[in-house]
């Protein structure tokens, strides 16, 4: 199935169900005498409105949750420290040469609660400003999206280059900004992540290059050696993972991680 089918089923099940919500569907099957021998019942499918602006208002705000919920994955890849974290991990698998070990869900999970670490602040600032006021009632939906916004472009903006911003600045036609306020989201999230995949290449490219010395200086001596139809690379593994665990690398490297977002 498609992204985009998938997407338009998605879009389908939630409008139903905020139907649903707002007031059971009343489904009125209104059977004509046929016409003919082939003829085909009609059927009219309506849902009657309710009285009250806040049912209405109720429907809307479930529709723009699903809405989110069906943009999670994307919120959590790329507007968080997430990007950057599970790049660097699979360059380092790729660097010890260890295949499916550690596996995917242990990566994932690993980035997963780190990018919750270091977006706790970010996260604390969002409550503070716009759920907790919006849930008060001290400000309306709008105003709670634009200030809770503002705590993740800053930290967005704080780990993107100028460069890639002020590409797709020009490419946007926007002119010189006063505040981080006046760039909208569809301007700062792609720069950041170029920006994010620029610095995991070249975290990964330094993780990378020890462990490919250790690969040559193996091969060297197994050539040497004459020994030809041995691969160097089942020699080289168990000297990678013993530097690797010598010199506590999964210490250095999660503590190299953290602090390069303060």
């Amino acid at each position: 199935m498609s992204l985009h089918r998938f997407a338009k089923i998605l879009l389908v099940l939630a409008v139903v169900f905020v139907g649903l919500l707002a007031k059971p569907a009343q489904v009125l099957a209104q059977v004509d005498e046929p016409d003919g021998p082939g003829a085909i019942p009609r059927i009219d499918l309506s849902i009657s409105p309710v009285d009250g602006a806040e049912d209405y208002s109720l429907a809307i705000q479930t529709l723009i949750l699903l809405t989110i919920l069906a943009f999670g994955p994307a919120f959590i890849t790329m507007m968080t420290s997430f990007t950057r974290i599970i790049v660097v991990f699979f360059f380092l698998r790729m660097a010890l040469g260890t295949q499916q070990s550690p596996p995917n869900q242990v990566l994932l999970g690993l980035a997963l609660f780190l990018t919750i670490f270091i977006m706790a602040p970010v996260f604390d600032q969002i409550n503070e400003n716009a759920i907790q006021p919006y849930l008060a009632e001290e400000m309306t939906q709008q105003e709670a999206l634009q200030a809770g916004a503002i705590p993740l472009k800053e930290f967005m903006i704080r780990q993107t280059r100028d460069k890639d911003l002020l590409l797709f600045m020009d490419m946007a036609n926007m002119d010189a900004v006063q505040s981080i306020d006046d760039i909208p989201l569809y301007v700062v999230v792609p720069s950041y992540i170029v920006s994010e995949l620029r610095i995991a290449f070249q975290i990964g490219f330094l993780i990378y290059l020890p462990f490919l010395v250790i690969d040559l200086v193996v091969s060297s001596i197994l050539l040497a050696m004459g020994i030809i139809f041995l691969p160097p690379v089942l020699v080289s593994l168990p000297f990678k993972i013993l530097v690797f665990v010598l010199t506590d690398g999964w210490y250095l490297l999660v503590d190299s991680m953290v602090r390069s977002f303060s």
